[in-house]
């Protein structure tokens, strides 16, 4: 008891000290020096340049990369922001390639496609805008591209995610201000 309060460690102490060195010292010097090197975590993310997939921004310009996630807006002005995004939940609900925005709606309705209610009989026929059910969210961007939408959503945790049935979904607060920056007429591109 007398050691307690001395800062010179009993015997005992010492002992268990050089013991338990001596028993896991091996072990972490075999763990670093037998692990692989460890390549530093890049992300798949990159900036785009628009000329890369247009010939002109026009009235604007979307692209969506399905791969990091993202899409990228820019304005007639150049103006340029990026928006994490969902995406297709496979490769074979997901469309590449050319299209553009064709249709603008606050508040959009919901109706599951024919594919949807094929693999999903138990779902809606339909969903009204303002439900906080709807998986539309609060805006859309409807595409030439028939059932393709870049929507706004309710449940968050599906952004960064492959989540959605062919759809771009964005936070409701991004979509909103997408909704604002893209006239009909943009063109749109997802790959």
């Amino acid at each position: 008891m007398k050691n307690r309060n001395n800062k010179i460690p009993s015997r005992r102490a010492l002992l268990l000290g050089a013991t338990a060195a001596t028993l896991f010292a091996p072990s972490i010097l075999r763990a670093q020096t037998e692990r692989p090197p460890v390549d530093r975590n890049i992300a798949a993310f990159r900036v785009h340049e628009w000329r890369d997939h247009f010939d002109s921004l026009g009235v604007g310009a979307i692209l969506a990369d399905t791969k990091s996630m993202f899409l990228q807006h820019w304005t007639p002005d150049g103006d340029m922001r990026i928006y994490p995004t969902s995406v297709p939940l496979s490769d074979d609900l997901t469309r590449t390639g050319f299209t553009e925005v064709i249709d603008k709606r606050v508040a959009p309705s919901w109706a599951p496609t024919p594919a949807m209610r094929e693999r999903n009989p138990e779902w809606p026929a339909f969903i009204p805008g303002g439900d906080p059910l709807n998986p539309m969210g609060s805006h859309a961007l409807y595409l030439s591209w028939q059932f393709y939408r870049i929507h706004g959503t309710q449940d968050t945790r599906k952004i960064g995610r492959k989540s959605s049935n062919g759809c771009i979904g964005l936070y409701n607060e991004q979509i909103a201000e997408v909704y604002e920056r893209a006239p009909i007429g943009t063109k749109v591109r997802l790959i």
